[in-house]
C-alpha cells in the first residue's frame, strides 16, 4: 500500500504543479515567450494574502478577493508597459526582461520582509485528511489544491475555446499579422492573457503559501516545477500542462518512496528523459488548444 500512497499523493502534488504552471504554458502558447518572473510573482502573491492576513482578520481564502486583482492587474501593466515593447525586439528580448522583473521582484520582497520564511495559516484544513480504506488517507488541502488545479485549467481553457476574445488570442497566436488585419488589437490581446496568466500564478501563489514555507528565493524553484510540468506536458497544451504536473509529481513521490533524498531528483531525471525521447512533450500543440 505504500507504493499505492505514494502514487496517490504524487497525483495530488502534480494538481498543484499544473495550478502553478498554468499561467507560464498561457503566456508561451499566446505569445511564445517563457516568463522567467513567473515563480517569483507566486511568491509575490504569497506575500501579499500574508500582508492582507496581517492587516486585517479575515478568513485566510477571503485574501485571494484582493490578490488576484491585484496581480490581475500587475499582469496587464506588466505586457502593456514591457513585454510589449519587448517582443517588438525579437524573441530574446522579453526573456530577458522577464529576467530583470524576477530579480528586482524577488529582492524587493526581500527588501520588505527580510529572508526569513513565512507561511499562511489555514488553520485545521492544514492539517486534515481524508481516510480512503486500506490504511490510506490524503490531505484535505491537497484535495481542494488538486480540484482548484484542474479546475483553473478547465476555466481557461473553455474561455479560449468558447469566448469571443479567447478566439481572438487563439488566432493572434496562430498568425498576428493576420489577426490585426482582422481588427484585432495585438497589444490589448496579449496584455488580456498576460492579465489572466497572473491572476492565475496569485491563485497559485496563494495556495503555495498556504501549503508550505516560502521564501523571496522560493520562486527560483517555483519556476522550475512550473517549467518541467510544461515541457513535460507539451508546450501550449493547457491539457498537456495538467498531464506534465501529474507525471512529475508522481515521479517526485515515487523516487521518494524509493529514497527521501531521490525525490526531486527523481523528477528532473523524468523531465530529461522526455526531452531526449519526446522533445515537443506528451501532449504537444501547435498553438494554444
Amino acid at each position: 500500500m505504500e507504493w499505492v500512497n505514494a502514487v496517490i499523493q504524487g497525483i495530488l502534488l502534480g494538481g498543484q504543479y499544473a495550478l502553478l504552471a498554468c499561467g507560464l504554458s498561457l503566456i508561451f502558447g499566446v505569445m511564445r515567450i517563457v516568463n522567467l518572473a513567473h515563480g517569483v510573482l507566486a511568491v509575490a502573491a504569497a506575500y501579499a494574502a500574508y500582508w492582507v492576513l496581517q492587516q486585517v482578520d479575515i478568513p485566510p481564502f477571503a485574501a485571494l478577493v484582493v490578490v488576484i486583482p491585484v496581480f490581475a492587474l500587475v499582469g496587464y501593466v506588466l505586457q502593456r508597459g514591457l513585454f510589449n515593447f519587448a517582443l517588438a525586439h525579437g524573441e530574446l528580448s522579453p526573456l530577458m526582461v522577464s529576467f530583470g522583473v524576477a530579480v528586482i521582484a524577488a529582492n524587493l520582497l526581500q527588501e520588505q520582509f527580510s529572508a526569513n520564511s513565512r507561511s499562511i495559516q489555514i488553520g485545521s484544513l492544514g492539517t486534515d485528511s481524508v481516510a480512503l480504506g486500506g490504511g490510506l488517507a490524503v490531505g484535505t488541502f491537497s484535495v481542494l489544491t488538486f480540484a482548484v488545479g484542474v479546475a483553473v485549467i478547465g476555466a481557461v481553457q473553455v474561455f479560449l475555446a468558447r469566448t469571443r476574445t479567447g478566439r481572438a488570442m487563439r488566432a493572434t497566436s496562430d498568425d498576428p499579422d493576420a489577426a490585426t488585419l482582422m481588427g484585432i488589437d495585438n497589444r490589448h490581446v496579449y496584455a488580456l492573457a498576460t492579465a489572466i496568466a497572473i491572476a492565475t500564478v496569485a491563485l497559485a501563489g496563494v495556495f503555495l503559501g498556504m501549503s508550505t514555507q516560502f521564501s523571496p528565493t522560493y520562486g527560483d524553484m517555483v519556476l522550475i516545477f512550473a517549467f518541467e510540468a510544461v515541457i513535460i506536458g507539451g508546450l501550449g497544451s493547457l491539457w498537456g500542462t495538467l498531464v506534465g504536473g501529474l507525471v512529475l509529481g508522481v515521479a517526485q513521490t515515487i523516487g521518494a518512496q524509493v529514497d527521501p533524498a531521490y525525490g526531486i531528483l527523481a523528477g528532473h531525471l523524468v523531465f530529461l528523459a522526455v526531452l531526449l525521447l519526446r522533445p515537443s512533450g506528451l501532449m504537444p500543440k501547435v498553438a494554444i488548444a
